[in-house]
């Protein structure tokens, strides 16, 4: 066995063991085994129903009803079956489905039907949870599933017959059992939150419930504490899990009110630091940039929070503890992975991202990321982790992080980030009428030997965004070794790219008659194909500019996109930057 594959072979045994010891430290935790002793009689009532804030919509009711259930992006008809008795489409498929989110697109109907076919599914599920039990039993669906059903039972529980009622009310309880019990077992990140927050949601809803209420209530606190940062980010770095969480977290909060109870400090100090970073993370289009997992921005889930935000003020600029920095001139958004990769326990989602940026002007993003999928992620999961699926640099073709793969241990662990950037050097001024940034990361340290840094110049009036690329040695007095370099920029699906005679320069044109000109006057600029996975619609071809070269030889490379056309304004296509960077007449 070589020298590689026993290193290998350790770091992986080591990597479990940390797992394990984590996993029985909270077990060990007092709050955790107050919670999962908590008991969990059946009750008599609810005493309140919490506001659901995900938008239903009653076409959808009409499907259900007709027996065609989508979801994930595949649709399954049950041809006189229930929904539960069919193999699943896909994990993803038979989450939705046990998730019983869909219940709010028959209650958004609203009609006699809709509430007799939401009371007969339930029914089936309760008698019969069908072939994907063991989906339908994992800690995070079964959470979801309990606040669905707590959100929707005024509707379900409308003109019911007792013989349901109490079938309902025993099955809630179990499944709360269960929660209770399994609640350690959750995958750390949102999933874990998910299932405190049902548990929280529970105590509140269900009458007899003071004890696990309490036991609820603190753990809930603690896990809001750890994994929302000081700046209001989430500790998995990805942006969307802020919207998922307020989701609940607000309607949660208004449970508490509705129980005249206080809400406990942990949620509204969660609440009030998370919201600033909703408009840290969006461009002018209201879409959220595409870092660590984040896909297609639901607008009316967005606007729902947006509106429980009472500040309204301007986004934050300078997010440390979550590792991104934001440059804002003139309606000019640049958005920037500058920290490591999150912990091990919560990295399963995250990506290869450092240095990563995102650019967009008014309306119009010109420089993305590819971004997740919103269905059929599997597919291109770890495509998308993968530094080239980034706005960065990509050194030999090989991603600045290193995911666990190719194991058994994957089973066991899923995919998370296990070596990547340790160190990332951040400094920001302003100076010469414009917003600088400048960041560094050793993550191409040990296999390379170098060091990435890129800075970044938004110009104060947002007309012009200039770039700088350097190569250096890890070892102080080492030289830098030959290593291929490719720094790409993916293009939003919207932007139109026309070459120009020089090499050096490509046109940008956006759909209301802006145009950017991109300059890069050290290396040629190439035009490849990509594809933006983030899309409302599923995946859709897109183009990139590429600039590649070889790191002993071009240690430095400079790159400018500067405004050539106004959306609003006169034609100036007769203008086009040169290969060094200056406006010169054609």
């Amino acid at each position: 066995m070589s020298r590689d594959s026993l290193a290998e072979r350790f770091h992986l045994a080591a990597l479990v063991a940390r797992q394990w010891l984590r996993t029985l430290a909270g077990r060990a935790d007092t709050s955790a085994i107050a919670l999962s002793y908590a008991p969990v009689p059946v009750p008599e009532r609810l005493l309140i129903a919490p506001q659901d804030l995900r938008t239903g919509d009653p076409t959808l009711a009409a499907e259900i009803y007709a027996g065609r259930f989508a979801f994930a992006g595949k649709v399954m008809q049950l041809d006189g079956r229930t929904p539960f008795e069919l193999v699943p489409a896909s994990v993803d498929w038979a989450e939705a489905l046990h998730g019983f989110g869909w219940l709010r697109h028959l209650h958004a109907a609203n009609t006699t039907i809709a509430r007799a076919n939401a009371r007969a599914l339930v029914g089936d599920w309760i008698r019969n949870p069908g072939v994907a039990r063991a989906i339908a039993g994992r800690p995070e669906v079964t959470a979801r599933r309990v606040i669905s059903w707590l959100t929707q039972a005024t509707f379900l529980l409308q003109d019911a017959e007792l013989d349901f009622y109490r079938r309902f009310m025993r099955s809630l309880a179990r499944q709360v059992r269960q929660l209770r019990r399994g609640a350690h077992e959750a995958p750390d990140g949102y999933p874990r939150l998910l299932v405190i927050l049902a548990l929280t949601f529970a105590g509140l809803c269900m009458s007899d419930q003071g004890r696990l209420l309490k036991a609820a209530q603190r753990r809930l606190g603690e896990e809001l504490d750890r994994q929302i940062l000081p700046d209001g980010g989430p500790i998995t770095r990805n942006p969307g899990m802020l919207i998922e969480l307020l989701l609940d977290l607000l309607p949660l909060r208004q449970a508490f009110t509705a129980r005249n109870q206080q809400a406990p400090a942990a949620v509204m100090n969660a609440v009030d630091r998370m919201m600033p970073m909703l408009r840290f993370f969006r461009h002018g289009d209201g879409a959220f940039a595409h870092f660590h997992g984040m896909s297609y921005t639901a607008a009316d889930q967005l606007a729902t929070i947006l509106a429980f935000d009472d500040a309204r003020g301007a986004p934050v600029a300078n997010a440390p503890y979550s590792g991104y920095q934001r440059l804002d001139a003139k309606g000019a958004v640049v958005i920037a992975d500058t920290g490591p990769p999150p912990p091990l326990s919560v990295s399963w989602e995250a990506h290869a991202s450092c240095l990563a940026f995102e650019f967009s002007t008014g309306r119009n993003r010109l420089v993305v990321n590819c971004g997740v999928p919103a269905v059929n992620r599997e597919q291109w999961r770890q495509v998308a982790r993968s530094t080239a699926a980034h706005s960065t640099a990509v050194i030999a073709d090989t991603s600045s992080c290193r995911f666990l793969n190719g194991s058994h241990l994957t089973r066991l662990m899923g995919l998370p980030i296990v070596d990547g950037p340790k160190t990332v050097d951040v400094q920001r001024g302003v100076r010469n009428e414009a917003i600088l940034l400048r960041a560094s990361h050793d993550g191409y340290a040990p296999e390379f030997g170098l060091i990435h840094q890129r800075s970044w110049r938004l110009a104060l009036d947002g007309n012009r965004l200039d770039g700088e690329e350097v190569f250096r040695a890890a070892a102080e007095g080492a030289e830098l070794q030959s290593h291929a370099f490719a720094i790409r920029f993916h293009l939003h699906p919207q932007v139109a790219v026309e070459r120009f005679d020089d090499p050096h320069t490509a046109l940008l044109s956006l759909p209301n008659g802006e145009a950017w000109a991109f300059a890069a006057p050290l290396v040629p600029v190439t035009i490849e194909e990509s594809v933006y996975l983030a899309a409302s619609g599923g995946p859709r071809r897109t183009s990139q500019l590429v600039l590649v070269g070889d790191v002993r030889d071009t240690s430095r490379i400079v790159w400018t996109f500067m405004r050539t056309r106004e959306a609003q304004g006169g034609d100036l296509r007769g203008t086009y930057i040169g290969s060094r960077g200056a406006a010169r007449p054609r």
